[in-house]
């Protein structure tokens, strides 16, 4: 009986391991705080640069 269940253990170990592998792609990968910090810092200044250029993109489509 020790036999039978230490195979199947392993068995089911292996199928359990190979099945998280498959799904590992779904995570997004960790991004530390600070990294996000520099993110959300450089989306701050890329916005209304371009609010600026989108704003003045629709003044010259109005007045054509």
């Amino acid at each position: 009986m020790n036999r039978k269940k230490k195979i199947n253990q392993t068995l089911k170990a292996k199928a359990k391991k190979a099945n998280a592998k498959l799904h590992a792609a779904n995570k997004s990968p960790y991004i530390a705080k600070a990294d996000r910090e520099k993110l959300m810092q450089a989306q701050l200044i890329a916005a209304p640069t371009a609010g600026l250029a989108d704003s003045a993109s629709s003044d010259t489509d109005t007045i054509q």
